[in-house]
């Protein structure tokens, strides 16, 4: 592809974000439902209504695994649209489950669908930018891509208002028609035919053990592992949080809404910053703060001197701050480990998200059951993994 056949960077930018917010949609939409999903699938056991999430993250590391070797066979765009075409069937799959089973099997093949829109976005990127110049790609479409969290919850809330629940899913089919327009018409391919590897099994597992050889992409796997598990935990608690320790459950979406606009400063700051400090500081500056800030809180709750009236106020803050670790690790963690391997992206790209998305929900899961109507179980797990993900930075020399 050349230069002159680009979209402009805006466009791409924001096309790119919109592929990102199939993921994000598709699990902060859900959040104000688990409640309705608990009462009508799993009453005897509410805690259960959580899984729909960890489920679809699930499959999304599953799926992530495939997607990147088939689109560097393939090509970027067909992977694309074939993702999107099972993820609608799969939705529609979802609105007519009749039982928590059935709804979390269709969620595990929805989230395998959407790893394409995930994966072969980010092998796009590669194809057109590589190492800071990435990092800072990526930091633009994460501000872009931040706005999803802080609507999604409230467009769920008010489809359910509306329709109910299942209606949601109704949603995710316009949403995905909509954005496989846009990126059929104007985003061009960017592997070029002479540039593809035929799947090739023994090839694969070749490439995959050149990959691992690299100590920044395993380093960069566990960290992604470990920041990830903290969100997911956070995705599956906050609801029960918000209804159960603050009695807020009816402004949930608004104050998500507030948080995720909050930590919208993470890809600003990061945007700014990368360019001149590096990636490897910025990381490490943002997991010591979030590591701080959690340590703090931890030992003001289960010492009893939080006062009362700061504890809403301190959770906010507190989960701003979270939410904002991840613009400013995730993309620079990403950047890092592609620098090395640009002539295997696609399958860079799935192996690192697919292990660490698979790995975060076998952590995350048992934090989020362990949740008893407090904050505690969860800023316990966040602080053990923020802990682990800054160790393993530490690590990781220029």
């Amino acid at each position: 592809m050349t230069v002159q056949n680009r979209i402009s960077q805006g466009e791409f930018i924001a096309l790119t974000a919109a592929l990102f917010a199939m993921v994000a949609i598709s699990i902060d939409a859900m959040l104000p439902a688990l409640p309705e999903i608990a009462l009508a699938l799993s009453p005897d056991q509410p805690n259960r209504a959580q899984l729909v999430i960890t489920s679809f993250v699930f499959g999304m590391g599953l799926g992530t695994l495939f997607v990147g070797p088939l689109s560097d066979a393939y090509g970027r765009k067909p992977v694309i649209f074939v993702g999107a075409g099972l993820y609608a069937c799969t939705a529609l799959a979802c609105y007519f489950a009749n039982s928590l089973d059935t709804l979390l099997f269709a969620r595990v093949l929805q989230g395998m669908s959407v790893a394409a829109a995930r994966v072969v976005s980010m092998a796009i990127m590669r194809d057109l930018y590589k190492g800071r110049e990435m990092a800072k790609i990526m930091s633009f479409v994460m501000m872009v891509f931040i706005m999803v969290p802080a609507v999604a919850p409230l467009m769920g809330q008010g489809i359910i208002a509306v329709a109910g629940w299942q209606a949601i899913f109704l949603v995710y089919i316009l949403i995905v028609a909509v954005i496989m327009l846009w990126f059929g018409l104007r985003q061009q391919e960017t592997l070029a035919p002479e540039n593809r590897r035929p799947l090739d099994l023994a090839a694969l597992w070749a490439s995959t053990r050149e990959l691992l050889t690299h100590r920044i992409v395993r380093v960069s796997i566990a960290a992604q592992t470990l920041t990830m598990a903290a969100l997911f935990a956070c995705l599956s608690s906050m609801q029960g949080i918000f209804e159960q320790r603050f009695d807020r459950a009816e402004s949930f979406p608004l104050w998500f809404a507030f948080i995720a606009l909050g930590s919208a400063s993470g890809s600003v700051i990061n945007s700014r910053v990368v360019m001149r400090l590096g990636m490897r500081p910025v990381i490490t500056a943002a997991y010591t703060s979030v590591l701080g800030l959690t340590l703090l809180l931890l030992a003001l709750i289960a010492s009893g001197l939080m006062p009362e009236v700061l504890a809403f106020p301190a959770h906010i803050i507190w989960s701003i701050g979270l939410f904002s670790m991840m613009s400013l690790t995730m993309g620079n963690l990403n950047a890092l480990a592609m620098e090395p391997v640009g002539h295997i992206a696609g399958l860079a790209a799935s192996v690192m998200t697919s292990v660490a998305t698979v790995a975060s929900v076998v952590l995350a899961v048992p934090v989020g059951l362990m949740f008893d109507g407090t904050a505690l179980p969860l800023m316990a797990g966040v602080a053990v993994f923020v802990g682990g993900a800054l160790a393993l930075m530490r690590l990781v020399k220029r």
